[in-house]
């Protein structure tokens, strides 16, 4: 910033006074929102936007501008302001805020261009922002990152695995804020204003932990220019605020939480009483106009070369967790911009293939699934394609992350290994047999479940390419290579793996359950009965037009067998996908929270072994000849 200080605080102020007062007057205007969050932050993000940051507002996304996280979503109507403020769009929008017609929504999306992923569900936006550092090491780029907090969202135990990974990685590229406003939703936060009891806590977790006022604007420039100055370490600017600054009658007081002021006199006294702050500043000095725009520097561009060919040959025996490795390898080795992230067990979902490989672009956050989920979105935000894999059990763990990575409509490809009874004797505490409904559930998660090692490999390939956050569901179990090298595939996709015309009943599987399909189409048709059987490889989306069509050619007799829960995975979706053609569908699944035991016992136990998909043909069969 070329302005001296006496020019640049009282120019900073001004701003701070007009994102209170563009604050109130949004949300006032809309109904709802939290303007004094606003208030509170609103000289920390003046020195943000408009004293330390380097970005482009006409080019928000350049790959070298600095980057800017709201960690406490709520404050969005500020995030708004500040952009108006440096002129990415008309002020006189801001009053649209929450309106349908509009993207600026009552937190912030990706639907706008300088939001990087969705923030709300608190403790995300740090996480989030880990990712967009680690980026900047992976480009070999200057540029920073910064992420605002609250002090109610620091109770929100993924922040502290935030503060774990960020300080193992000394990110000293990674600045975060604190708006220690003492106040929460309901009660005052926990630790309200005792300061140095937080810092406490920061330090404990290895970053360098400044403590200001946050309404000191020389205090705010002072601590940005010291965590500049900070290295091996990120920083924690903890600034002592106040709820609602600017408006005395709201000043630190509690039940103003998420709550406009009312048109009328509530708000005209409030906005006048801002007014009355501003102050004299050098004539001419317009601060977006002297925002550092980022440097242009050459960089070669990152261009993905063909990933080579699965080497299986026909009935060796692999897992496909290990597959998945080998196809993380090769991809890597394709493409500079694919990473992977894991949470402490890289030897069994065979990550740690990548790692050998590629160790510079390989993240590992220990036991600790949510800031891996969420630094995945900060890194496919920033254009890297991400991999984050862990035990799919785990990943539940990371739901909501999820659910705000589906929001974000983020590039993160997700690998889930262990799943189902078939891993054995861990016991059902290790058995994922949701997470193809927690996947199904966010309409646009790609979800996807090879069977042997060629189609794992193929499918990685494909998610690595496939817009938007993708699922990809791994066994523990070895199984056979039934597919060539070369055998295509595509998202959206299933594979005929037995069929004749006088076949029965149509067998749907996926994973390890489309060889216990096979082994029942040997037992039924050493008996006289033909069925057609389905590898279900694509559960979201969907191949519609091929289940009709095998449906209509077994005379509308469907039986699916998932190695899940039976709600939402395989027989959910396949029975979705056939309703409007008239077709039902008869359903295996674990029905029942299971126990330890070997996988073959398991299968068997629970109802989804080749013995009871016989069963269950034959009963259709026959109820069929009953209604003749």
């Amino acid at each position: 910033m070329s302005l001296d200080r006496a020019s640049l605080i009282p120019a900073l102020k001004n701003v701070a006074v007009r994102l209170r007062i563009d604050s109130l007057k949004s949300t006032s205007e809309a109904g709802s929102g939290h303007p004094t969050s606003c208030c509170s932050a609103a000289d920390l993000m003046s020195v943000i936007f408009f004293a330390e940051m380097r970005y482009d507002p006409k080019d928000p996304r350049n790959a070298e501008s600095d980057r800017s996280v709201l960690s406490k979503g709520h404050a969005a109507p500020i995030l708004y302001s500040v952009w108006a403020e440096a002129g990415a769009f008309d002020r006189a929008d801001l009053l649209k805020l929450r309106r349908i017609d509009s993207d600026l929504e009552g937190h912030p999306t990706p639907r706008l261009p300088f939001v990087d992923v969705a923030t709300g569900s608190l403790g995300q936006g740090v996480c989030a922002a880990i990712g967009s550092a680690l980026n900047a090491r992976r480009i070999k780029s200057d540029y920073r990152t910064y992420v605002l907090l609250g002090d109610g969202e620091s109770a929100e135990g993924s922040v502290w695995e935030a503060a774990d990974v960020a300080a193992l990685n000394g990110l000293d590229n990674l600045c975060a804020i604190t708006d220690v406003n003492a106040l929460g939703q309901s009660r005052p936060t926990m630790w309200q204003h005792d300061m140095e009891a937080i810092a406490r806590r920061w330090r404990a977790f290895g970053w360098h932990a400044i403590v200001i006022d946050g309404h000191d604007l020389d205090a705010i420039l002072d601590a940005c220019a010291e965590a500049r100055r900070t290295k091996g370490q990120p920083t924690m600017i903890l600034a002592r605020t106040i709820k609602g600054k600017g408006v005395a009658s709201v000043e630190g007081k509690e039940g103003w939480h998420g709550k406009a002021f009312k048109k009328g006199e509530e708000l005209d006294n409030a906005l006048a009483e801002l007014e009355r702050q501003f102050v004299p500043a050098p004539p001419g000095v317009n601060l977006s106009l002297q925002i550092p725009k980022p440097p242009s520097r050459p960089r070669a561009v990152e261009v993905a070369r063909p990933v080579a060919a699965p080497v299986y040959k026909l009935g060796d025996e692999i897992a496909t967790r290990e597959a998945y490795g080998f196809a993380l390898a090769r991809l890597g080795e394709a493409d500079p911009r694919v990473v992977a992230l894991d949470a402490d067990v890289k030897n069994s979902t065979f990550s740690d293939k990548f790692e050998k490989a590629f160790p510079d672009r390989f993240y590992e956050n220990f036991i600790a699934e949510q800031v891996m989920i969420g630094a995945a979105m900060g890194l496919a935000a920033r254009g890297a394609i991400p991999f984050p894999s862990t035990f799919a059990c785990f990943l539940s763990r990371a739901a909501d992350f999820i659910r705000m990575a589906a929001i974000s409509n983020v590039g993160i490809k997700m690998a889930g290994s262990h799943a189902g009874v078939s891993i054995g004797e861990d016991g059902p505490s290790q058995m994922a047999l949701e997470d193809l409904a927690m996947c199904r559930a966010q309409p646009n998660i790609t979800v996807l479940y090879p069977s042997d090692a060629v189609s794992a490999e193929r499918l990685v390939a494909l998610a690595a390419y496939h817009a938007g956050p993708v699922y990809i569901r791994t066994s523990r179990p070895k199984t056979p290579v039934i597919y060539r090298n070369d055998e295509p595939f595509v998202v959206g996709g299933s594979k005929v793996l037995r069929q004749s015309g006088a076949d029965a009943v149509t067998i749907v599987g996926a994973g390890v359950t489309v060889f216990e399909a096979l082994k029942a189409y040997d037992e039924l048709k050493a008996s006289g009965t033909s069925v057609r059987v389905i590898d279900l490889y694509s559960l979201q989306p969907i191949d519609r037009d091929g289940l009709i069509a095998a449906g209509r050619a077994t005379g509308g007799r469907f039986l699916t067998v998932e190695d899940h829960y039976a709600a939402g995975g395989i027989g959910d979706a396949v029975a979705e996908a056939v309703a409007d053609a008239g077709f039902t569908v008869e359903r295996l699944a674990v029905r029942e929270i299971p126990r330890s035991g070997k996988p073959d016992e398991l299968l068997d136990r629970y109802g989804i072994s080749a013995n009871h998909i016989v069963s269950a043909v034959r009963g259709l069969l026959a109820s069929a000849h009953a209604h003749r």
